[in-house]
């Protein structure tokens, strides 16, 4: 745990908590400041947080007076990522907008929409085994030719503004993975916005869990624990979709792992797999699947956070046993994942034999986001270089390094950094 950790990310561990939901909605200060203080953030910290004095701080938390301004609400909402709308306030300028997504009529797919479907189903499939960085063009271009002339169609209807976004949500994903990540986020973004005119609460809610993924991986647990939380709000709203669910709350769980928070990272990564045995009202046709594979691979990242290493070793095999074969860049995420946590365990032969698994993988898989994770477990075995098992893989790693980067210098960014 943190010793000194970021309210942020307190509060945004505490968005599901009856008694903080319940002094917000008394407009308690006082008593949200000593909720906050009794989960570790310091009185100093609080005060220089919020841009009050201590002396006034002392005096919310003893009952002393209370805040009664409007801008002073406003100023501690924006201080604590606390949203608006529990303190009875507006949309807060950092708050995703959500406020226009308005549920859709159940969804009945037009002629067009399943040809649409197909196509993005056959994208999926393609991505599963190739990866994004070769199929990202043919992704944008269908969006280009076959979608955007109906999004000014009358006659085409909302269905087409879902297509749109879910099409666009898995070009920004292909960015993703071929590292090109600030396109991603464009892509993400324009994907919320277009799910919000459609009216569909579940595509939005699932998009959030994407952008939330996006802000973690790119250093910024606070913002990914709101969109988390965002797309959790989102899909309570909508039709009961228990994938949908474990996956906004492993998003959220993995959030508060990297800032330290373990108590609610563990509670929202109990949520996750509680979800995953519920039974579902509906299935919904854009979402991409959520299994017991993948929530095992997110729960072995979660573990590694919070430093159970033992637990998520067993995470991270459990995830490489469910994931078939035919998912070549889940299973050689899920391995490098494996390796790392037999490192941490002190079992360099476990995670060398491992690395050989990993060196099997296709090396024309288009992804970068796979060539990184390869090159950050090269760099962790460097430092045990001296155990002959180990030198001897990165010999061959080395080799089939440069193997690899060559098949894919046609999709490897120039700028993006490391041995490229």
């Amino acid at each position: 745990m943190d010793r000194h950790p970021d309210p942020r990310q307190i509060v945004a561990g505490l968005l599901d908590d009856a008694r903080f939901l319940a002094v917000c909605s008394a407009r308690d200060m006082g008593a949200v400041f000593r909720l906050l203080n009794s989960h570790g953030v310091s009185t100093r910290r609080l005060a220089a947080a919020a841009d009050i004095t201590q002396g006034r701080l002392y005096d919310y938390m003893n009952g002393k007076t209370r805040v009664e301004k409007l801008a002073l609400f406003e100023q501690i909402a924006d201080a604590l990522h606390i949203p608006g709308q529990l303190l009875g306030l507006a949309g807060r300028p950092w708050e995703p907008r959500t406020t226009a997504v308005r549920p859709a009529m159940p969804m009945a797919l037009p002629p067009a929409a399943d040809g649409d479907l197909a196509a993005m189903e056959a994208f999926r499939a393609a991505d599963r085994q190739t990866g994004g960085g070769r199929l990202y063009a043919a992704v944008v271009r269908h969006l280009s030719v076959n979608v955007a002339p109906r999004l000014v169609d009358i006659a085409a209807g909302s269905q087409v503004f879902a297509t749109a976004s879910a099409l666009t949500e898995m070009a920004g994903w292909m960015a993703h993975d071929s590292g090109r990540d600030e396109l991603a986020a464009n892509h993400f973004t324009r994907a919320f916005a277009l799910a919000r005119v459609a009216g569909d609460l579940p595509l939005a809610a699932h998009i959030a869990a994407s952008t939330s993924h996006l802000s973690l991986h790119n250093g910024d647990p606070s913002v990914a624990s709101h969109w988390a939380t965002t797309g959790i709000g989102l899909a309570r709203r909508g039709p009961h979709l228990p994938s949908l669910t474990a996956r906004l709350h492993a998003a959220l769980a993995r959030a508060l792992a990297a800032a330290g928070q373990f108590g609610p990272a563990t509670r929202s990564l109990d949520l996750a797999w509680s979800a995953l045995t519920a039974q579902a009202d509906e299935s919904h046709p854009w979402l991409s699947p959520f299994d017991d594979a993948t929530l095992a691979g997110d729960s072995a990242l979660v573990l590694a956070d919070l430093g159970r290493h033992a637990d998520a070793l067993r995470s991270a095999e459990r995830a490489v046993a469910l994931r078939e074969q035919g998912r070549t860049r889940s299973l050689a995420l899920s391995r490098i994942a494996l390796a790392r946590a037999h490192i941490r365990c002190d079992d360099l032969d476990a995670a060398v034999s491992v690395g050989a698994d990993l060196l099997a993988t296709d090396p024309t898989l288009g992804s970068v986001r796979v060539v990184d994770q390869l090159d950050e477990l090269a760099e962790v075995l460097g430092s045990y270089r001296d155990y002959g098992p180990v030198r001897a893989y990165l010999a061959r790693f080395e080799e089939a390094s440069r193997t690899r980067l060559l098949l894919l210098a046609d999709i490897i960014p120039e700028s993006r950094g490391g041995s490229s």
